[in-house]
């Protein structure tokens, strides 16, 4: 089997689609709604959050920081062991996953029983990757790309209404009542995946998952977060910070060891080295850095500040600041696919990544200007939301090598998860001063991550035709 370069086509799509193409992707939607609702209902709600359990903001940003976290472990387990186990019954078992987490966070009384759900809900992380695997299988190449876009616009939530929704049910009804609107729609989720997304066989029949090198991966994600967040929060000097540095290089190390050892790898090593792997999970984890901790985290505390911010209501920031972002994201997202796959994913990328570190340099250098960020965000969404993430998920499928389809969407989906918690740990010390000068160093904290990123896709390159 080839594998083509992602300028051409996907290798692993079907030349003809399904006549039902039109219900799965629907029924893929509901799932991977489960992730995104849990993710963004809750932004705009977390200064209450932290009021009612009596927690910091720094504390509890941990959150949307662990759920991110465990969601990047999620997606890279679940994405290659569905080579192993089946599509559909990955789904099934990430759903269950999820419903048992929503039911926690909706009666916990406390942040570390909060914590223990959201743990469990970031399972849904691996929805998306798993989607896109099924989908490159079962469709051919120009519906792969439509269904990309329109999978990958999911991830603006139901057009920036889902933002205002936190916000409004935090304002009325309380923040607790936002897992019961999760709860509902992963129960719906389940149930279309049972009924609609059809039976497959595993895609490796021989060999097992590999599950030493999934441990130690794990291990290292946790520990490079933990890192991050020692390091903005105590420095390179703090005890802990040089522990969990050893702990993440030796742990690094061991899994490269296992992998090169591994009949059945995570992913092969000769592919992680090579400039059609590497430079794309840099290029995600940069990108959702910097953009997720600017939009996400710091511009909505931002716009609640009664001190130095914009004075404004949850519901009120979520209308100005997330649902306009979102609602236009969303709709470039549906036709972004399309886009890529005349003008080249690759290329698509480097360009969205371009664009949105010149947007983020003009939200740090206009932050105190309420309505120059609202027109910024609009812009942000559209080659954030939009044309990057549809880009990225696509390459991510026809990139991956021939021998592990799931190795690198799964990556790739670890590094949106890992993205965020690194971006928000490296933020929070910060905007938990409250100060325009805070604040302000943010943002720029998050320019400086936009930019790495851009930096990343100029080395990404296509895969070559290889061997299966």
């Amino acid at each position: 089997m080839l594998v083509r370069s992602p300028e051409v086509a996907p290798v692993a799509v079907r030349a003809r689609a399904p006549r039902s193409a039109g219900v799965l992707i629907g029924t893929l939607v509901l799932a991977i709604l489960t992730f995104q609702l849990n993710a963004t209902l809750l932004s705009a709600a977390l200064p209450a959050v932290g009021r009612q359990l009596g927690e910091s903001m720094q504390d509890i940003a941990r959150v949307q920081s662990v759920f991110f976290l465990a969601g990047a472990v999620f997606s890279m387990v679940f994405s290659r062991w569905s080579d192993f186990l089946g599509r559909k019954r990955s789904l099934v078992i990430v759903l269950s996953m999820v419903l048992i987490g929503t039911v926690i966070c909706a009666l916990a009384p406390s942040l570390p029983m909060l914590l223990i759900g959201r743990v469990l809900q970031g399972a849904a992380n691996a929805t998306f990757t798993i989607s896109f695997l099924l989908l490159s299988e079962r469709l051919n190449s120009r519906l792969f790309g439509i269904s990309v876009g329109i999978i990958t616009s999911v991830n603006g939530g139901l057009f920036g209404v889902d933002g205002f929704v936190g916000g409004f049910v935090t304002d009325t009804i309380g923040w607790r009542f936002l897992f019961v609107i999760t709860l509902a729609l992963g129960l719906v989720a389940i149930s279309c995946v049972a009924f609609f997304v059809p039976q497959d066989e595993p895609r490796t029949q021989q060999g097992s998952m590999d599950w030493w090198g999934a441990g130690i991966l794990s291990l290292f994600l946790v520990l490079l977060t933990s890192l991050i967040a020692q390091i903005s929060a105590a420095g390179w000097s703090d005890p802990l910070t040089i522990a969990y540095l050893l702990g993440a290089m030796v742990s690094a190390v061991v899994f490269v060891m296992i992998e090169a050892r591994t009949r059945h790898p995570l992913i092969p090593v000769h592919a992680l080295r090579s400039r059609q792997v590497w430079p794309l999970l840099l290029s995600t984890v940069f990108t959702l850095a910097g953009v997720y901790s600017a939009v996400n985290f710091t511009l909505v505390l931002l716009s609640q500040n009664t001190q130095v911010g914009y004075g404004l209501s949850a519901s009120m920031s979520a209308l100005l600041y997330l649902t306009p972002t979102a609602f236009f994201g969303v709709t470039a997202a549906i036709f972004s696919g399309w886009v890529a796959v005349r003008i080249g994913w690759i290329t698509s990328l480097r360009l969205s990544s371009g664009v949105i570190a010149l947007i983020s340099v003009a939200i740090a250098v206009f932050a105190m200007d309420r309505w120059a960020i609202f027109g910024l965000l609009i812009v942000m969404g559209v080659f954030y939301l939009g044309l990057f993430q549809s880009s990225v998920n696509g390459v991510s499928v026809l990139n991956s090598p021939a021998e592990a389809r799931g190795a690198l969407p799964g990556l790739n989906g670890a590094c949106f998860g890992i993205g965020i918690g690194v971006g928000i740990a490296l933020v929070a010390p910060v905007v938990a001063a409250g100060t325009v000068t805070g604040f302000r160093t943010a943002l720029w904290i998050s320019v400086g991550l936009t930019l790495a990123s851009f930096l990343a896709s100029l080395v990404l390159r296509p895969a070559a035709r290889i061997g299966a």
